[in-house]
């Protein structure tokens, strides 16, 4: 009788040991299988996409599943978006027509109120403002008389420094204008710095905001055709 036990005791264990011998050889057979991705989509299922030296427009089309149907809503249970259409069944986002205003954040104090305002600065849809790097009009006492006087020439002279802003503007200032026949180059004048300009027999050359060329002087757009 002990011999028996003994006999199946140690049949049991050798069973124990292959089982565990197959199920390494399973889990490594695995790990060495390289890794594949099955395409499930039908409509490119078995077929190479075309190199791109022949693509043209003529063989261009969109990748499967990226253009779908606009979802039926309010078309019974049955659609999917039936009886709530996506909205849900309660709550004030639920109803009919705009629920909440645009800038609206349910009471607190909106975006639009917390940032700091400053002056000269307008901020909104449909606000704007020309910004204009201000020369004074001292500033051109530095140029020989019958010059051309713009931008470039008084930076050269150091006569200003150096602006992010691509377009000037000629203001007046305390001290007065002491050069005579200045031919000056900019993008606006005011009727101070105009006047003190032309009483010395100088000239005033507007340019445009875009083109920086004188006015009247830009190249004609050519139609489309």
């Amino acid at each position: 009788m002990l011999r028996q036990l003994v006999l199946f005791s140690l049949g049991a264990s050798h069973a124990l040991l292959l089982s565990q011998a197959a199920c390494t050889q399973c889990a490594a057979a695995r790990a060495a299988a390289s890794p594949s991705m099955k395409v499930f989509d039908w409509k490119v299922r078995g077929q190479e996409p075309p190199a791109l030296e022949e693509l043209t427009l003529s063989n261009l089309v969109a990748a499967p599943g990226s253009n779908q149907r606009g979802k039926r809503k309010g078309r019974g249970i049955s659609a999917g978006q039936g009886a709530s259409c996506g909205f849900g069944y309660r709550g004030q986002k639920s109803r009919s027509g705009r629920s909440v205003r645009p800038g609206f954040e349910g009471g607190q104090i909106p975006l639009y109120r917390r940032l700091p305002k400053f002056v000269g600065r307008p901020t909104g849809i449909g606000h704007t403002k020309t910004e204009y790097t201000v020369i004074k009009i001292n500033a051109l006492n530095c140029m020989e008389e019958n010059s051309e006087v713009d931008f470039a020439a008084l930076f050269e002279r150091r006569a200003v420094s150096k602006s992010k802003l691509s377009i000037n503007k000629i203001v007046g200032s305390d001290e007065p204008l002491a050069v005579k026949g200045l031919t000056v180059k900019a993008h606006a004048f005011t009727e101070s710095a105009r006047a003190q300009i032309e009483e010395l027999g100088g000239k005033c050359v507007e340019l445009s905001q875009t083109t920086h060329k004188p006015l009247g002087e830009e190249e004609p757009v050519e139609a489309a055709e």
